[in-house]
């Protein structure tokens, strides 16, 4: 007696595209820890392994945006604006590998010449951009409004620390001598910038969840970002 064949179950398009959206916040994510402890270790592997993150990245950006493009009119308006989330994901997680990876070349660029003070503030920014985008994720793959909030308000201490960074090389007050300005300044800037965009994939998220955007919702309201996000939702609850 033959056994019944038994046919593979086709896979769901527009859930197959939420799962390669989730591996690659997964893969910024482990761009960013790379960063950070190639940047405190001074590890060139770890540095060049970002080249191959941020190929990877290229690669699902371009496949994210085929295969959106190609089922977006045939499924249902909330699965067609989860696929649209998709593809924002895509556009700031692509940018993110590129900045990261131009992190890597400047602080091979620098290696040697970085003080300690440089190399723990680089460090701290590179890790919580790494902890930025594991909520992201999260928060992405869960619809948890927290995790979103959690990355609006890490996104001050980078800025704190960027600020730092540049009184040291810019301003540099003590008039002490220091090495690698330029390229650590280009450092700075770099996760600074990656951290914008990690804001931005949290904003999405708000969006995804609510239905609207955090800046939209109370931009008359002068209070922290997250807050007013967190005083709508509240609203919406009790109505």
């Amino acid at each position: 007696m033959s056994a019944a064949r038994v046919e593979a179950p086709v896979p769901d398009p527009h859930h197959h595209i939420v799962l390669r959206t989730i591996e690659a916040c997964r893969l910024a994510k482990e761009a960013a820890g790379a960063a950070a402890e190639g940047i405190a270790t001074g590890s060139a592997p770890l540095l060049n392994s970002l080249r191959q993150r941020e190929r990877e990245l290229d690669t699902l950006d371009m496949e994210i945006d085929s295969a959106v493009t190609s089922i977006i009119t045939e499924v249902e308006p909330a699965q067609a604006r989860e696929l649209l989330a998709c593809m924002k994901f895509m556009i700031s997680l692509e940018r993110i590998g590129d900045l990261l990876l131009s992190f890597a070349n400047s602080a091979q660029a620098a290696a040697g010449r970085i003080d300690s003070e440089d190399t723990r503030d680089l460090t701290h920014m590179a890790t919580i951009l790494e902890k930025m985008l594991a909520d992201i994720g999260v928060g992405f793959s869960t619809r948890d409004v927290g995790k979103a909030v959690d990355v609006l308000r890490s996104d001050s201490e980078i800025d704190r620390l960027r600020n730092l960074i540049f009184l040291r090389h810019i301003e540099n007050p003590e008039n002490i001598a220091r090495q690698a300005s330029l390229q650590i300044i280009f450092m700075t800037q770099s996760l600074e910038r990656a951290g914008d965009h990690a804001k931005n994939l949290a904003e999405e998220v708000c969006h995804l969840v609510s239905g609207h955007t955090v800046r939209h919702v109370l931009k008359t309201y002068d209070k922290p970002v997250e807050q007013m996000f967190i005083d709508y939702l509240r609203k919406r609850e009790a109505q």
